[in-house]
């Protein structure tokens, strides 16, 4: 995740005050400014001295540059900085931090050796667009890749204990989290933002699945669903495969009747397998390719639905290399 200053020099409450407003992870001031800041909300502020600014000219300058920043200054690369010399500054760097002038600049920022820099400074002039700023470097997470896979069975598996994740956003049509007996197979679990006679829509929740699902999390990780509680970031993923960050408000544990759901996905090297078990409740749905929610209760053998398939092999969470079958 990028980390997003706004540098609020001169001051400017308005421009504070819709900093504050778009989520920024701090402010950079005047030091004589810096209470005047912390009036407005709770936030970082930073000194505009603490953070010195400097400007990539020359092949010199990148190595001083470089030099400053491996002494522990925190320095900003100025506005102006062209792509061959930040990449060889972040080759040697990894807490690399530029100024940006737009949106444009701020992608590019991003985007450079694949993982981009460490963080932004965002100037004033860019303040018109510091919201969508925000969205695409904090809250995206980028695209992740989808598979239309076959609904193989469809049974019921008894009772057990499920998870309501009811975030702090409102979900779109199209969006979810991935879920799955395995973390090399995700089903796309729709958020409850389709409503019926009988029941209201509830766009902020996703009733993921039973406690010892796999969730697909932010930065490659993956969490069981037991584990989540409030102010856990989850992943949400749409049916494009576009992702972005959401803050967990309320988990609820339950006991509900429960499905198993298989599918499989026809690949290169052969077919895949995967399950999950989601509650058995016409509020609860997949996705089908075209982006439609299904409910599990109209679900058939046969259909087709979106998953996601990886290579098995988690520690706590985290990616490890290993001989390992989940099933």
């Amino acid at each position: 995740m990028k980390r997003i200053i706004f540098k609020a020099v001169p001051f400017d409450k308005h421009l504070v005050t819709l900093a504050l407003e778009s989520g920024v992870d701090a402010v950079l001031t005047e030091p004589e400014r810096v209470d005047d800041v912390l009036s407005l909300g709770r936030v970082e502020v930073v000194s505009e001295s603490a953070m010195p600014v400097v400007s990539i000219t020359d092949k010199t300058a990148e190595e001083e540059a470089v030099d400053r920043m491996r002494g522990g200054e925190a320095v900003v690369l100025a506005e102006g900085w062209e792509i061959i010399p930040l990449e060889n500054i972040l080759a040697q760097q990894d807490d690399v931090v530029v100024e940006v002038g737009s949106l444009e600049r701020a992608r590019l920022a991003a985007g450079v050796l694949e993982r981009g820099v460490a963080g932004v400074v965002v100037l004033p002039e860019a303040a018109a667009e510091l919201k969508a700023i925000v969205s695409e470097l904090k809250l995206s997470q980028g695209v992740m890749d989808l598979s239309t896979a076959v609904v193989t069975a469809i049974r019921p598996a008894g009772l057990g204990h499920r998870v309501c994740v009811d975030t702090i956003s409102m979900l779109r049509r199209g969006q979810g989290m991935l879920v799955g007996n395995s973390s090399a197979f995700t089903f796309l679990v729709h958020a409850e933002t389709e409503s019926n006679p009988y029941v209201a829509a509830r766009p902020f929740r996703i009733n993921a699945g039973a406690v010892h699902a796999y969730a697909q999390m932010p930065g490659d990780r993956t969490s069981y669903l037991e584990e989540l509680c409030a102010g856990s970031q989850v992943l949400v993923v749409d049916a494009q495969g576009n992702t972005n960050l959401s803050t967990v408000g309320r988990v609820k544990v339950e006991v509900r009747p429960m499905l198993l759901i298989e599918a499989r996905v026809d690949t290169p090297d052969g077919p895949k397998q995967g399950q999950v078990f989601l509650q058995n409740a016409e509020t609860i749905r997949v996705v089908r390719p075209d982006g439609e929610p299904v409910s599990v209760v109209s679900l058939r053998e046969g259909d087709e639905i979106l998953c996601r398939t990886d290579e098995a092999g988690r520690h706590f969470g985290m990616r490890i290399q290993e001989d390992i079958k989940e099933g």
